[in-house]
Order: C-alpha cells, then sequence, then structure tokens
C-alpha cells in the first residue's frame, strides 16, 4: 500500500487528534493512530476508550486500501519539522513497517496490526438526531466551559447540557456559583430531549469546529453521542444522569439594570483584583448616579484598591458582592462593546448579558453574590 500526502495538512491533523489521547492507556494500542486509506481518502482515528475522533483528508494518490496502526509520539516527531512539501508513504503490511519519504530524506519504523485497535460503539438506531452551524456550536461551547465544574460528588455538573425543546435550543453549564445558558432559538423539536456532553469531548469540538458555514450533525441516545462536522467526526461516551433545573435560579425581576463598556469594565478589575483576599477573591460593587465603583481590601496584608468607572444605571443605589475572577471569566466569554448587568439586592444573583443579542440567539451568564461585612 502506498500513497501520497501534504505534510502541513498531516501534520495538523495529527496535532488536533492527539488531545484525545491520553499520556497514560490501560491498553497499549490507545497509543497509537489508526491510519485507514479507503476510497482516495486518509482516515486517521484516535481514542481514549470513551472517546473516538476520526479525520478525514484527500490524499493526492494511493495504491491499495487498508489499515494500519502507528505509535502517535513517532509519526507526530516525524512529520511536524518538515516544511510543506508531499510525503510519500509506503506502507509493508507483512512486516509491519512504514517508510517515509520526504525531499531530502526518509524514515522507517515499525508499525502495528489494526485488528488490534478497538471499535467504534455506533449509537443506537433510533437515536435523535439535530443540526447546527459549526461556527454556533463552537461559539457556544467556548463560552461555556468555563463555567463547566469538576465535582466528584456531582458528576452531571462536569460537563455542557444540551437542551432541545419545542422553542429553542439550550446550551447550558454550571458549577453551582455562575452560569452560562445560551438558547438557540431556530432550533427546536417536538420531542424533547437532553444530554450532558463532558468537558473533554467539548474541549476537542472547541479545537476543530470551524466557522465556514458549515452543518454538524448530532445523533446521540441515553449513553453516547455522534457528532459528525467537516472532515471528521466525533464519537463519545455521555454523562448520565439528571441535569438541575436551570431555569428556575435564574432570577427574571432584577429590577436595578447597569450598561456598562465591557473592556473598561475588565481593566478595572484587573486593577483592583490583585488587592482583594487571595482566598475569597471578594470585590464590592457599589452603584448609583452613573456611577459604578469597584473596591478590594485583604485585611490581611493591610492592602486596598477602589475605582470607579462611568455606566447607565436605572435603579436604587446598591452595594453588592461578586467574586473577582468570576465576573472576569464571564466578562471575557462575552463579545458584546457593551454588557447589561441586572441585580436585585445582595443576595439573589446578578444576571449578565450583551447589550443587544445576535439574532436568533439569546446569551445569559449568572453569577451568584458574595456576602458583604459591613
Amino acid at each position: 500500500m502506498r500513497f501520497t500526502i501534504s505534510s502541513t495538512a498531516l501534520n495538523s491533523r495529527l496535532l488536533s487528534l492527539s488531545r484525545v489521547i491520553n499520556s497514560k492507556n490501560t491498553l497499549p494500542i490507545l497509543d497509537c493512530f489508526l491510519f485507514e486509506v479507503r476510497d482516495g481518502q486518509l482516515i486517521v482515528t484516535a481514542s481514549d476508550s470513551e472517546n473516538v475522533m476520526q479525520s478525514t483528508m484527500p490524499l493526492e494518490s494511493f495504491e491499495g486500501e487498508g489499515m494500519f496502526a502507528v505509535n502517535s509520539q513517532t509519526i507526530i516527531d516525524a512529520v511536524k519539522e518538515l516544511p510543506e512539501q508531499p510525503l510519500n508513504i509506503d506502507i509493508n503490511l507483512g512486516e509491519l513497517k512504514i517508510y517515509v519519504t520526504y525531499q531530502n530524506g526518509y524514515y522507517d519504523f515499525p508499525i502495528q496490526n489494526a485488528e488490534e485497535y478497538p471499535q467504534v460503539q455506533a449509537v443506537d438506531e433510533g437515536a435523535i438526531s439535530m443540526t447546527i452551524d459549526s461556527g454556533v456550536l463552537a461559539d457556544n461551547i467556548s463560552r461555556s466551559l468555563f463555567a463547566t465544574a469538576q465535582d466528584e460528588l456531582r458528576p452531571v455538573m462536569n460537563g455542557i447540557y444540551f437542551d432541545l425543546t419545542a422553542d429553542y435550543l439550550a446550551i447550558v453549564a454550571s458549577d453551582g456559583h455562575k452560569l452560562v445558558r445560551n438558547k438557540n432559538l431556530n432550533i427546536k423539536s417536538d420531542a424533547p430531549s437532553a444530554f450532558i456532553l463532558p468537558r473533554k469531548p467539548a474541549t476537542l469540538l472547541k479545537n476543530v469546529l470551524v466557522k465556514d458555514g458549515s452543518n454538524v450533525m448530532i445523533r446521540f441516545d441515553q449513553h453516547s453521542a455522534e457528532i459528525t462536522f467537516t472532515d471528521g467526526k466525533l464519537n463519545c461516551r455521555l454523562i448520565e444522569g439528571r441535569y438541575p433545573n436551570y431555569d428556575s435560579v435564574i432570577p427574571k425581576d432584577n429590577p436595578n439594570h447597569i450598561v456598562i463598556d465591557r473592556k473598561s469594565f475588565i481593566g478595572a478589575l484587573r486593577r483592583v483584583l490583585p488587592f482583594s483576599s487571595d482566598s475569597s477573591q471578594l470585590i464590592r460593587y457599589k452603584v448609583g448616579n452613573g456611577q459604578l465603583e469597584l473596591s478590594a481590601e485583604d485585611v490581611d496584608f493591610s492592602t486596598r484598591a477602589k475605582e470607579s468607572i462611568t455606566c447607565e444605571y436605572e435603579g436604587t443605589p446598591m452595594q453588592i458582592g461578586f467574586k473577582g475572577s468570576s465576573m472576569l471569566e464571564i466578562l471575557n466569554n462575552l463579545q458584546s462593546e457593551n454588557v447589561a448587568v441586572r441585580l436585585a439586592d445582595p443576595s439573589r444573583a446578578g444576571v449578565i448579558e450583551p447589550d443587544g443579542q445576535e439574532e436568533n440567539q439569546e446569551i445569559l451568564m449568572l453569577i451568584m453574590p458574595m456576602l458583604l461585612n459591613d
């Protein structure tokens, strides 16, 4: 078997797929990529037994078809330093050797039998399916990942929740202290369904999805999901369990409204946060008369900081405390020029939204308050 492929194209795909492979695997074959030449294409697979990702690349030329496994680190090391050029790859399945010939030299090293590689477990025939724009899915996942938990006692909180309803698709993440809800109003289903995507496959998708207007097909059952995108596919095991009622924690009647420049807000937070207590990272927010005052204090080290920024404010003057690092994460994961902050009182959650939503999309983030010691 023989085929020719671009060195940079192969290197790029291998680096993306390498994120699937664990540093320590129970099965030695999982240290390998599975290569398959079929129908003029090269299909490369990486697996950690729970997540299986495939990438498909067209071949410049090929002779014969077949499958083999090759150590991931060896093949990455072989191609990562090569400049753009065609690679001529010969496979001797009898000797279990691969020969890689390039412009000024060649490599050869052992390969393994493809029969030892675990097979992909397909989702059930009656799986639920939906289609979403690749760029929208990438944005929603990127915006949500920071809010997932790492909680052994509540594993359902450790992933991103996809809630398909009769009115919208909600993509939600929460760790109990902050929450992100992305509503996609043009994706809906008469038969409501849901699944929880673990953090690792969500991160893998974020890194491979492209904003080219293409569609992503998601098929899922109770245990696993199959996500097909341009030039690739991801099969993963889902988190099983019942996700909390996220809508019940979102306040509906916060009467105090702040509209503020997002970058100015971020800058002020970054300047004030280093002077807060390392353990709590508490920032005090005092708002009224078109001014938002941020202050922080660390009694143990006798440090203090205060800064005021202008804003638009409708409501009664008030003070509330939020964790500075959590507020920064929320603001950094929004893209709008201005953000709207809705508050009720110092004991209730604050709601943060872009000041102006995109068409067919509603983005909302929530942050729980911290107790102020007056």
